[in-house]
């Protein structure tokens, strides 16, 4: 019997998602992580330059509001602004401060030298003089910080400082303050911002795998029950293949048998009654040619002798020939009626073991198991003296199971073999031919069982 190939062994798909869903989502949480961590940057330096701004604001405008109608400040004003900027705790987080004016002009710095001169105003000192607060880090490569010689990275933040009646942006201060704090809380920030990321892509990507290895485990059972009923299929074809060859083996065989029966049984008229009948013919003859009374009165005898002889073989192989009516009748009945004349033709007993079956039966099942029985219980009779001689029957599911045996011991015959006489090769074309199967068996203590398995389903019918 060809068997089928297995289902091929591949990647599964909980496997694949595993593989690809992690580098995507890898990737997807790198760039999520960045960006936020970016806007969080962002956020950080602005609010930082906010809190910074209004620092500065707070004590710079009112010193300052003389820039309004002047260059430079004032000296006291310069004084007082040097003592506030040079105490520790200032100069520690803001250890450079310029004042600018329209133009590039810085009219006071920490760094003396360079109160008076004008620069290339940069970008955030240009956003400042429009009126908003500006905040980057520190271009070391400006003009007026490698004048000061700065080689350290501060967070620059630029304030517009406004006329108080006015409102108009008189100055901008320029505040360098230490990115140290900065950048401790920027990293701290940034570490919560990637662990709140992670912890989101590794939800997802759990509550995905989930998802996946569940339809993945239903879809591997589906294959497997597939598979298992494709293979069931198959072998059933093959066994429905190999019982459809059997039944027209057993078809033909019986065709066969058929003629065979039909040359036996010309054969026994023949050999029988039609010998018989010539007798008789000839008897007739001398009962003309009788010439006394008691001559005739003896043909007449051996006349009536002979024709009551072929009559009697005549009617013997009709009898053998005929089924009783036995379409109406349920299965049990039928068992019990060849086992009753098995017993008044042989004078032996015979057991019957019969369950009830309710499950319809077609005239064609009828038959086959009547001459299965007779067939059956004669072989008993014939081959071990119709010891022992017991008939089963009983369905499972849809199969009907019927069985003769006997315990053996001395007949006629000798033991029956699967190829022994017709009556045997006769049952077993008989079964097969309905697609049943049938079994014989020698038991151990000498005794044979044949039996017969049939599917009774409804729907068979005779053709």
């Amino acid at each position: 019997m060809r068997r089928r190939s297995p289902i091929p062994i591949t990647v599964s798909l909980t496997r694949q998602f595993a593989l690809t869903g992690s580098v995507i989502m890898l990737l997807a949480m790198i760039a999520a992580g960045f960006f936020t961590a970016e806007i969080v940057t962002k956020a950080t330096v602005e609010n930082t330059a906010s809190s910074t701004a209004l620092l500065i604001d707070s004590f710079l405008e009112p010193m300052i509001q003389g820039l309004a109608s002047e260059e430079l400040l004032p000296v006291d004003q310069t004084s007082e602004l040097n003592r506030l900027l040079k105490a520790d705790h200032f100069k520690e987080r803001f250890p450079h401060l310029d004042i600018w004016k329209e133009g590039g002009l810085i009219v006071y710095s920490t760094a003396p030298d360079l109160i008076g001169r004008r620069f290339t105003p940069s970008p955030g000192l240009i956003k400042a003089l429009a009126g908003d607060v500006s905040a980057q880090y520190a271009d070391l490569n400006a003009l007026e910080h490698r004048f000061r010689e700065i080689n350290r990275k501060y967070l620059e933040i630029y304030v517009p400082i406004r006329e108080e009646r006015s409102g108009r942006v008189v100055a901008v201060a320029e505040i360098h303050e230490s990115t140290a704090p900065l950048q401790e809380k920027l990293w701290s920030l940034r570490l919560k911002s990637w662990l709140a990321v992670a912890g989101a892509t590794a939800l997802i990507m759990a509550g995905l795998f989930g998802i996946v290895y569940r339809g993945n485990k239903l879809i591997r059972l589906q294959q497997r029950q597939l598979h298992e009923r494709l293979v069931e299929i198959e072998h059933t074809s093959q066994h429905n293949h190999i019982l459809k060859e059997r039944a027209q083996r057993a078809s033909g065989r019986v065709a066969e048998l058929t003629e065979n029966n039909l040359r036996r049984i010309g054969a026994d008229l023949h050999d029988g009654p039609a010998q018989l009948i010539s007798l008789a013919a000839l008897t007739v003859e001398h009962v003309r040619r009788a010439q006394t009374p008691t001559k005739h009165e003896e043909e007449l005898q051996l006349l009536n002798s002979v024709l009551s002889e072929a009559l009697h073989d005549i009617r013997t192989m009709s009898k053998g020939l005929m089924l009783p009516e036995i379409e109406d009748l349920p299965m049990p009945e039928i068992i019990k009626r060849v086992a009753s004349s098995h017993e008044r033709r042989t004078g032996t007993k015979v057991a019957v073991h019969c369950s009830d079956i309710s499950h319809p039966l077609t005239h064609g099942i009828k038959i086959c198991a009547y001459r299965f029985l007779q067939e059956g219980l004669n072989n008993a009779f014939r081959h071990a003296g119709g010891n022992g001689q017991v008939v089963t029957c009983g369905l499972d599911d849809s199969v009907m199971n019927l069985v003769v045996q006997d315990d053996g011991g001395a007949g006629i015959g000798g033991h029956a073999s699967a190829d022994a006489g017709l009556g045997l090769f006769g049952m077993r074309e008989r079964v097969e031919s309905l697609g049943g199967i049938f079994k014989l068996t020698q038991l151990p203590r000498g005794g044979t069982k044949i039996e017969m398995s049939v599917v009774v389903a409804e729907g068979l019918r005779d053709v």
